[in-house]
């Protein structure tokens, strides 16, 4: 009744949520061939280079060793990413150039599943084996597939069967529209010698890699010890083997997708694995920094792995602590403007070689930690820095002081006459006042963003015009103690 060569899956009675998830396989190796298809898998792999960007877009170049007959030749690529932009592929022969003239290539990603091989099976007959309950002997039934939309449904004689709990559906062969893993096949005429070392580029999704930095900051908190991790996570669907891994940080343009292509090819799966390793190798690439491990990796599907970027100890640092006000008390009568306001806590240092450093620094969250008085390293806080070139600032806000707080009011406001048709003429005046519950003395930087067109005419301590918008104080506060601005702004709007 049915061929030798068969399929054999059981079917569990929740099919909605796993249609057939007790399936077995049982069939040989050639059962998914395509007749005068030449076959080339991960067995076929010379070498793999892998370039990831920001943004889940990687370059890959697959090199692989196939034999090719003269004249029309199928090559069927397998272990493909299943988010390839089949657009951007590209066969060249290495070793034989110019002797390959593509035709026509497809990207067969109907996947061998047991849900999608009941779902080609709709409409044709199968095999439903019954086992009986004391004997253990099996018999099998002829059975037309009528549905396999969330659930079987069978015609078995004269009677529908529905909720197919115990038995087993036996197929006679795979369709061949499906392939147990992605497949790029390309078919093209050669002219050439028959043994090639071919390498397929493509773009694909899937890929992407992000920098995580950690720091910890000495007792003095004049210093740190700085290490950069790079992520990776793959949910391209295939594993690259002993892969030459380059990243490339910078913002490369691309064109935007619609938003249903983009749906197709979203998929989510991160696990975590940790891979100690030298740190990376840079460059310059056109406006971009480009990234090199200086040795092969295995990017596995459904990963999320760690490869070291940087290290750098004894980096100089800064801390600094601000308190950021607003501009739009200085053109109306507020009276008290807060109490126990939050001081912002920045710690800065320089990307430059004489800092330990001088690597143009990808984008990524940077982690600051301190040793407390018994050695354990406590999280202080953390911060996003951007793609940072060498010989700029990294500045950090880790979180708000505890221990410093202030009081601000306005003491006194007045509208003075217009100095114009065009223009109003405000005068406003502040106290402000800093308290340090800390056993040693510290230094407040105090921000007042100001606009339109201002001047400071009195002030107990001198400020600094930062820039046309903001004026700017350092304020130091004893030991447990308090300090007390005050000052007088005129601003023309």
């Amino acid at each position: 009744m049915f061929k030798r060569r068969s399929i054999v899956l059981a079917v569990t009675s929740i099919v909605s949520s796993s249609i057939l998830s007790m399936g077995a396989f049982a069939l040989d190796n050639n059962s998914a061939n395509i007749s005068g298809e030449t076959q080339s898998t991960l067995n076929d792999q010379q070498s793999v280079a892998v370039t990831i960007y920001n943004g889940d877009l990687a370059l890959v170049k697959d090199t692989r060793k196939v034999q090719l007959k003269t004249g029309l030749n199928t090559l069927a690529l397998r272990d493909v990413s299943a988010r390839i932009s089949p657009e951007t592929a590209l066969l060249r022969s290495i070793n034989a150039p110019d002797s390959l003239t593509l035709l026509e290539q497809n990207f067969d990603f109907d996947l061998l599943t047991p849900e999608k091989i009941l779902e080609k099976y709709v409409g044709k007959t199968v095999g439903l084996v019954k086992v009986h309950p004391t004997t253990g002997a099996e018999t099998v039934e002829q059975a037309t597939v009528l549905s396999a939309n969330h659930g079987v449904v069978l015609k078995v004689g004269n009677r529908i069967e529905t909720g197919v709990s115990t038995n087993r559906i036996v197929y006679d062969d795979v369709p061949a529209n499906l392939r147990d893993r992605p497949t790029l096949v390309t078919q093209f005429n050669n002219k050439g010698v028959s043994d090639q070392t071919v390498e397929l580029s493509y773009l694909t999704g899937g890929l992407a890699w992000k920098a995580d930095y950690v720091a910890e900051l000495n007792d003095k908190e004049n210093q740190l010890d700085l290490s950069g991790w790079v992520t990776l996570t793959n949910t391209s669907g295939t594993t690259y083997r002993n892969a030459k891994l380059q990243l490339v940080a910078g913002d490369v343009n691309r064109v935007q997708q619609s938003p249903r292509a983009m749906a197709v090819q979203m998929r989510k799966n991160d696990m975590m694995m940790a891979e100690a390793a030298a740190p990376m190798a840079e460059e310059s690439l056109l406006e971009y920094h480009l990234y090199s491990l200086d040795r092969p990796t295995t990017i596995n599907d459904n990963q999320t792995k760690q490869v070291a970027l940087l290290s750098a100890s004894n980096v100089p640092v800064k801390k600094e602590l601000v308190l950021t006000g607003a501009d739009y008390y200085y053109q109306g009568q507020y009276g008290e403007i807060g109490s126990k306001l939050k001081v912002g806590v920045f710690v800065e240092f320089e990307n430059k070689e004489t800092s330990k450093l001088g690597m143009p620094l990808p984008k990524g969250i940077l982690r600051v930690y301190k040793k407390d008085s018994k050695g354990n390293a406590q999280f202080v806080g953390e911060d996003n820095i951007d793609h940072t070139p060498k010989n700029e600032k990294v500045r950090l806000k880790l979180g708000e002081a505890f221990d410093v707080t202030a009081d601000k009011k306005q003491t006194d406001f007045k509208v003075l006459p217009k100095p114009s048709k065009t223009n109003q003429l405000y005068e406003s005046a502040f106290e402000l006042t800093l308290k340090n519950a800390k056993k040693e003395k510290v230094i407040v930087t105090i921000q007042e963003p100001i606009s339109g067109d201002w001047k400071i005419i009195s002030e107990s301590h001198p400020h600094i015009k930062a820039n046309s918008r903001l004026a700017e104080w350092k304020i130091e506060v004893p030991a447990e103690g308090k300090a007390t601005l005050t000052y007088r702004a005129q601003v023309k709007y």
